[in-house]
C-alpha cells in the first residue's frame, strides 16, 4: 500500500533533516556555497553556458501553474465578446497607449490617474489593483485559494485522515489547528509525558493523568487533537474513584507506531506548507488600476490603516517643517512595515503590463526569475529600471529582498532588453499574451 500524504509528510521531513546534517549522501550540504540563482544580467560566458533554457513552446513551471491559475479565475465570469488575436491585442495597445499620450499631452487625466470615489465594498473592490493574495497547497490540492479558506481546507483535510493515521494526523492537527503559542505549550508538555515513559518504562506514576488536572486541562485539553495523539500513543479514558483518567497501556498503542515514533513526529510537527501564487496578470495600459490594494496585503487590520492615515496627515498638517534624511527614513520604514505582499509590475515597450504578487521578504532575484520565465527569448539579457531611471543591474541586488530594496507595496519597473539582445522585439510569450482579458 502507497504510503499516505501524512506519512510522505513526515518523511519528506526526516529527510530534510539528515541533508541538513550532511548524511543523505553525496550532495550539496544546505549549508554550503550555493550555485548563483539565474540572472537577465550574465555578462560572462560562463553564466550563459549554465543557463539551460526549456523548450521554445513550452511555459516555465512556475508561468504554466501561473497561466493556468489566472484561467481558472476567469472560469465562470460573464465576459464580453473579445477579440484575442495577437494582432487585435496588438492593435487595441497602440490605440491605448495613443489615447494615453494624447491625454498627456492635452493635461488631461489618464483613466488610471481618475480620483477614487468612496461607495459600496463591492465598488471598492473593483477599484482594487488586484482582488488579493492567493496561496496553493499542493500536498493538499491544485485549487488557488485565499489564505483563510486554505486554512479552513487544511483542517478539514487533517480530520479526514484521522482514521487512517491517528497518530501521526493528531501531531499535525495540534500544531495546525490551534494558535502557535498554545500548540508549543501543548506540544512541549505531551513530549515530556512521552518521554517520561520511554526513560522509566517500571514507573506507573508516568502511565496515569488525572483529567481533571489543572495542569492537563490548561496544556493539554485545550488544544484540538491532543487527546487523538494521547489515544494513539497507548492512553485510554478510564474511570478511577470518580474522576476520568487516562491511563497507558503499551497494548493500546496504535499497531503501526511506537511511542518513539510518535516522539519524533510530534517534535517535528511544523505548519502544512502554502506557496504564495504569483497571480499573474497580462494587462493592457487601461486594465492597469491605480495601487490601491486590498486588506490582505496588509499586517494591520483596515481600521488601523485608516486611523494610522488620518493620524499622519493631521500631523502633516500641524508640521510644516523641513524634514532631516532621519526623519524621512523613519517615516519610510513606519510606511513599509505595514504590507506582508508586494504589487509588481514590469511595463513592456510595447504597453503591456506583467504583474505578480511577491512576499516583501522575497529577493529581487526572485522577481528578475518571474519576468525572465514569462519571456518569449527567455536566455535574453534584459534590465529592470524603476520609474526614477535607477537601473537594478548590481549582482548583490539579487540577493536582497524587497523590503531591503524598498520595493513596496507597489512598483512599475521598466522592461528593455540589454547587450546583443537590444534588437530583439518580442517580449511576453503568446500564451501568456492571450491570457489579456476585457474587465
Amino acid at each position: 500500500m502507497a504510503p499516505s500524504k501524512i506519512k510522505n509528510f513526515f518523511l519528506r521531513k526526516k529527510a530534510e533533516a539528515k541533508l541538513k546534517l550532511g548524511v543523505a549522501g553525496p550532495g550539496r550540504k544546505l549549508n554550503s556555497d550555493a550555485p548563483p540563482p539565474p540572472s537577465s544580467k550574465a555578462s560572462s560566458s560562463k553564466q550563459k553556458d549554465a543557463y539551460v533554457p526549456p523548450k521554445r513552446n513550452e511555459l516555465s513551471a512556475e508561468a504554466k501553474a501561473a497561466a493556468n491559475a489566472a484561467l481558472a479565475r476567469f472560469e465562470g465570469k460573464d465576459k464580453k465578446e473579445f477579440n484575442t488575436s495577437l494582432a487585435a491585442i496588438r492593435a487595441q495597445v497602440r490605440k491605448e497607449l495613443e489615447a494615453e499620450k494624447k491625454a498627456k499631452d492635452g493635461g488631461g487625466p489618464t483613466e488610471q490617474e481618475g480620483s477614487a470615489e468612496d461607495g459600496t465594498a463591492q465598488e471598492a473592490r473593483k477599484d482594487y489593483a488586484v482582488q488579493g493574495v492567493f496561496f496553493r497547497c499542493p500536498m493538499i490540492g491544485d485549487e488557488i485559494l485565499p489564505y483563510k479558506e486554505w486554512k479552513g481546507r487544511i483542517k478539514e483535510f487533517l480530520y479526514e485522515q484521522l482514521a487512517a493515521d491517528r497518530g501521526l494526523t493528531a501531531c499535525l492537527i495540534i500544531y495546525n489547528c490551534n494558535p502557535k503559542d498554545r500548540a508549543e505549550v501543548c506540544i512541549e508538555t505531551l513530549s515530556k509525558c512521552i518521554e517520561n515513559i520511554i526513560n522509566n518504562p517500571t514507573e506507573e506514576k508516568y502511565k496515569k493523568i488525572r483529567m481533571t488536572n489543572r495542569m492537563f486541562c490548561d496544556k493539554i485539553k485545550v488544544c484540538e487533537g491532543s487527546l487523538d495523539f494521547l489515544h494513539a500513543a497507548g492512553f485510554a479514558e478510564i474511570e478511577l474513584d470518580g474522576e476520568p483518567h487516562l491511563i497507558w497501556s503499551e497494548d493500546n498503542i496504535d499497531p503501526e507506531c511506537s511511542l518513539e515514533v510518535l516522539l519524533e513526529a510530534l517534535k517535528a510537527a511544523e505548519p502544512i506548507p502554502v506557496e504564495l501564487d504569483r497571480n499573474l496578470q497580462v494587462l493592457l495600459p487601461s486594465q492597469v488600476k491605480r495601487s490601491n490594494l486590498p486588506p490582505d496585503f496588509f499586517r494591520i487590520s483596515p481600521e488601523e490603516i485608516k486611523r494610522e492615515q488620518q493620524l499622519r496627515t493631521e500631523a502633516l498638517e500641524q508640521a510644516q517643517i523641513l524634514k532631516t534624511k532621519a526623519m524621512r527614513e523613519k517615516e519610510e520604514l513606519r510606511t513599509i512595515n505595514r504590507y506582508k505582499f508586494s504589487l509588481i509590475r514590469v511595463r513592456f515597450p510595447n504597453g503591456v503590463y506583467l504583474q505578480g504578487t511577491f512576499n516583501v521578504y522575497e529577493k529581487f532575484g526572485q522577481v528578475c526569475e518571474f519576468v525572465q520565465s514569462c519571456l518569449m527569448h527567455e536566455s535574453a539579457d534584459f534590465a529592470l529600471v524603476s520609474p526614477g531611471g535607477l537601473k537594478y543591474d548590481d549582482p548583490d541586488d539579487l540577493d536582497r529582498s524587497l523590503y531591503d530594496l524598498r520595493l513596496v507595496p507597489t512598483v512599475v519597473f521598466n522592461f528593455c532588453y540589454e547587450n546583443e539582445s537590444k534588437s530583439l522585439t518580442d517580449f511576453l510569450k503568446e500564451e501568456l499574451m492571450l491570457l489579456i482579458q476585457s474587465f
